[in-house]
């Protein structure tokens, strides 16, 4: 297996923890290579020195992605776009600049031929239940229903592979359950998603359906899909600060401290560090893209789903897919 390229640089506390995450990869068995300047600190490790490859410049999490990329042709995120894209690495991960991330990945290794748009497929969890496959997260503000069918193609293949689902459930989100529910674009794709083959389209959900066991793939826009992204992790973290904040509480220490071993599961599965990150679907290679915050244990489980992708192949099952729908 080719290495992984990690972007050293990418995040809001970087170098420290993506390079804290390399070591522990190659722990795990997974060969990688760290982006960065030269004097890059902290390689040497117990197993030996991390490969590096050599980039002199930045793009910031405020930097404008396009521009970034274009100006900047020896920056972490470009170079490791190049690795993959020269067959030097299997796959790339940065926590930084998203929209650069993106950029860099798409200029550099091209789309997947006939895929109209690449899209961001995240998780989002489930308790008790496998994760939901959110797409598009944020790539695609403005689409259309075409590009939504291949949205429901390519999270399906990502939620199979990924999250082993057999038949992934592909649900449309709208302001109803009924086909006749949403505006325009939702009415036009509800009809293309329930007439393409190789899709298990159940029709409309709600936002209310995402965080449960009835969808496995959830469609939608980039615009709608990044808010809905954001609202449940604000949702989230607002429900753990209170739950924290009344277990401090000295009335309720001996409560807090019972109920603590049954709440630590449920918060694993809702800590965002334990996917590791979205997905950049529809590029010609993989791009595996980290929360800015990432820790070095949610970069070492984003590393792990890149391994994992490589080994399941699926930009070229996806190729595969859009081929066939194409033709």
């Amino acid at each position: 297996m080719l290495p992984v390229a990690i972007d050293a640089m990418g995040g809001d506390v970087a170098p420290a923890p993506n390079v804290a995450a390399a070591h522990a990869a190659v722990a795990d068995g997974i060969p990688v290579v760290l982006v960065g300047p030269a004097d890059l600190a902290g390689r040497d490790g117990p197993n030996g020195t991390l490969d590096l490859i050599e980039a002199s410049e930045v793009i910031g999490m405020h930097d404008d992605p396009a521009a970034g990329v274009r100006k900047k042709k020896d920056s972490t995120l470009v170079r490791a776009a190049e690795a993959v894209r020269d067959g030097t690495a299997c796959a790339m991960i940065s926590a930084g600049n998203t929209g650069a991330t993106m950029a860099a990945a798409l200029l550099r290794m091209g789309r997947i031929k006939g895929v109209k748009r690449p899209a961001i497929a995240t998780p989002i969890p489930v308790p008790g239940s496998t994760p939901t496959v959110l797409l598009d997260a944020g790539a695609n503000a403005e689409v259309q229903a075409d590009w939504l069918v291949q949205f429901a193609q390519m999270g399906s293949i990502f939620a199979h592979h990924r999250f082993d689902i057999p038949n992934p459930r592909v649900g449309l989100l709208s302001i109803g359950e009924e086909a006749t529910k949403g505006d325009s674009l939702r009415k036009e794709t509800n009809e293309l998603l329930a007439n393409t083959p190789g899709i298990n389209f159940i029709g409309n959900i709600e936002g209310r359906d995402i965080m449960t066991d009835e969808v496995d793939v959830c469609v939608t826009d980039g615009f709608t899909g990044n808010v809905v992204l954001k609202t449940l992790e604000g949702g989230m973290k607002t429900v753990i600060s209170a739950l924290l904040e009344a277990f401090d509480a000295p009335e309720y220490k001996e409560h807090a401290d019972a109920l603590m071993p049954a709440l630590l599961p449920l918060y694993t599965t809702l800590s965002p560090d334990t996917y590791g990150g979205a997905i950049l679907l529809g590029v010609d290679g993989l791009c595996i893209i980290a929360h800015g915050s990432s820790s070095a244990d949610a970069m070492r489980n984003g590393i792990g789903v890149a391994r994992d992708m490589v080994e399941h192949d699926i930009t070229a099952e996806i190729t595969a897919a859009i081929a066939a729908t194409r033709d």
